[in-house]
């Protein structure tokens, strides 16, 4: 969606969103922004398509990264188990999420 329907609040989310993720070095810093900015206008009900994983997810403010691969949360237990899938790991099906963790590494 053009950054011109957006209102002043969302502009001002949207440089606030680049500008960390520039300061941390990250290259998709204005994608991601942007990205986060229409997901909230989909959540909202402003912005006129919206997909299902937008309007049913976790808000991202809310979310704060839990999915990042960094910090307490770290990875969900969704990801391990498809990193240990690729691993070919056995009984990973039947493994609590620290158990994926350590067979994972």
């Amino acid at each position: 969606m053009p950054k011109q329907q957006w209102s002043k609040k969302e502009e001002r989310q949207y440089e606030h969103i680049k500008e960390g993720l520039k300061d941390r070095g990250d290259k998709r810093a204005e994608e991601i922004a942007a990205r986060t900015v229409n997901k909230e206008r989909a959540r909202e009900g402003t912005a006129k398509q919206k997909s299902k994983s937008s309007t049913q997810d976790m808000s991202s403010s809310r979310r704060g990264g839990k999915r990042s691969g960094s910090g307490p949360g770290g990875r969900t237990k969704e990801q391990l188990y498809n990193e240990a899938k690729k691993k070919n790991i056995k009984g990973r099906s039947k493994m609590t999420k620290r158990e994926l963790e350590k067979a994972v590494g």
